[in-house]
């Protein structure tokens, strides 16, 4: 199945609100400020899809997009921003919580990890939460362009290593919104 179209579904700020379908359903989560909208706009041409700021934090909500009438893509809200209140870290937890939990078509959940950082506490942890729940996942290294291309597949390859995870799955994927690295592999991954 070749990508047609995509189209802003709904924004939701819990799982009984988010879109009801039985379309199969993707999900992309990590760190803020890690690139999640900015992958989406890159993999599918619309620099507009995907609300994109500077400052941390900004997706708050589960964001449903639908691609060529028949996936579901949610971009979930960033975990691990520090500058947010008590209160608003612990309602952005309940929500990928609740959705990761209880979202009962979520087929394939990528785990969005900054290239240039050696394992986070915060990733770790995410990661550990993961296998707690027997939840499978993969991981798409963004901000390829900011490492040296000799040093890309060391990096990442290092990553995947120090990972303790059941649950990684046996695939992983380097990308880079600016430079396009890893457009089409992705799209292609995502749209088989």
């Amino acid at each position: 199945m070749k990508f047609s179209k995509i189209k802003f579904l709904k924004s939701s700020p819990n799982t009984n609100q988010c879109p009801k379908s039985n379309f199969e359903e993707i999900a992309f989560i990590g760190r803020s400020n890690v690139g999640k909208s900015s992958l989406i706009n890159m993999l599918f041409n619309n620099k507009n899809l995907a609300k994109i700021s500077k400052k941390p934090g900004k997706t708050k909500l589960i964001n449903h997009f639908i691609i060529n009438d028949t996936i579901l893509l949610a971009d979930l809200p960033g975990y691990g921003y520090a500058k947010l209140s008590k209160v608003e870290t612990k309602k952005i937890n309940e929500i990928i919580q609740d959705y990761i939990e209880n979202r009962k078509n979520l087929t394939k959940l990528f785990l969005l990890i900054d290239i240039r950082h050696e394992p986070i506490k915060t990733d770790l942890s995410f990661i550990n939460y993961l296998d707690n729940l027997k939840k499978g996942f993969y991981i798409i290294f963004t901000k390829s362009d900011k490492v040296k291309k000799n040093e890309l597949s060391k990096k990442s390859n290092i990553y995947i290593k120090n990972i303790k995870s059941s649950c990684l799955e046996n695939k992983f994927f380097v990308s880079s919104s600016s430079s396009k690295n890893g457009k089409e592999e992705i799209l292609n991954f995502i749209m088989k």
